[in-house]
């Protein structure tokens, strides 16, 4: 006599759990946080910097939060990096490695403009003391400034353009995401990386109009990936086929 063996109803019930979701929304809510650090950062050092380049007096605290946005942005912007890497090596070794690198080296670039700022704070310090040279102070101050400028440039600018072909090219090729979005970042990145081009030969500003159009692209991409990732995670796809597990 033969026996039928029927699944349990608690195992036919079990749910299954996406591995990746803790990949995608620790990647999707570090890229939301850059922009919630580097934009009060960015208003704070520029309403404490005259357009000399040179301090405005009363505003050391503004400054020293601007620092602390800075570096906020920059470790952000590495831990999209890591978070995400796991899930886009299996689209690209290759360029999944190249998005973290340039993570790296854009949160390097920023902490130089970080330390910057925060001698510039030091240098305050000493304004009024005996032996100070006030138009000296001035002088360094300006130079620790444009440092901060040239950083802020080739920093969240031209390292920007890199993070987005890179993990553009990623999401856009898998399909981890909804593919309007990677292919704004991959029409804007040369469009930025121009600007920046023409910012670095003094064709424009960094905070002229034709650079904050340039800069739109990247910034709906970076915001479009980190929100979708957030609510949503990354879509089925080869790249996700066979990570799915029964909890």
């Amino acid at each position: 006599m033969s026996t039928t063996i029927r699944p349990s109803h608690g195992a036919a019930r079990r749910p299954v759990k996406d591995p990746t979701r803790r990949y995608s929304l620790a990647g999707g809510l570090f890229y939301i946080a850059t922009f919630v650090a580097s934009i009060p950062a960015w208003v704070l050092i520029r309403s404490s910097i005259n357009d000399d380049l040179s301090f405005i007096p009363g505003h050391e605290t503004q400054l020293l939060w601007a620092g602390i946005g800075d570096w906020v942005t920059a470790m952000t912007g590495v831990g999209a990096a890591v978070a995400l890497y796991p899930v886009v090596k299996r689209q690209s070794q290759a360029l999944a490695i190249g998005y973290v690198t340039t993570r790296l080296v854009e949160a390097a670039v920023i902490m130089v403009g970080v330390c910057s700022l925060l001698a510039v704070v030091t240098l305050q310090d000493l304004v009024g003391t005996a032996g100070s040279d006030p138009a000296a102070l001035t002088a360094v101050g300006q130079g620790l400034v444009a440092v901060r400028d040239w950083s802020f440039l080739f920093g969240p600018g031209f390292m920007a353009t890199f993070n987005a072909l890179m993990l553009g090219t990623i999401m856009y090729r898998s399909g981890l995401v909804p593919r309007v979005i990677p292919a704004v970042g991959l029409i804007g990145a040369p469009l930025l990386f121009a600007a920046n081009v023409a910012t670095m030969f003094g064709y424009n500003e960094q905070t002229s109009t034709v650079t904050m159009l340039a800069t739109l692209p990247i910034a709906f991409w970076e915001l479009g990936v980190g929100f979708y990732l957030t609510v949503k995670g990354f879509r089925p796809c080869a790249v996700t086929a066979g990570l799915t597990t029964v909890d």
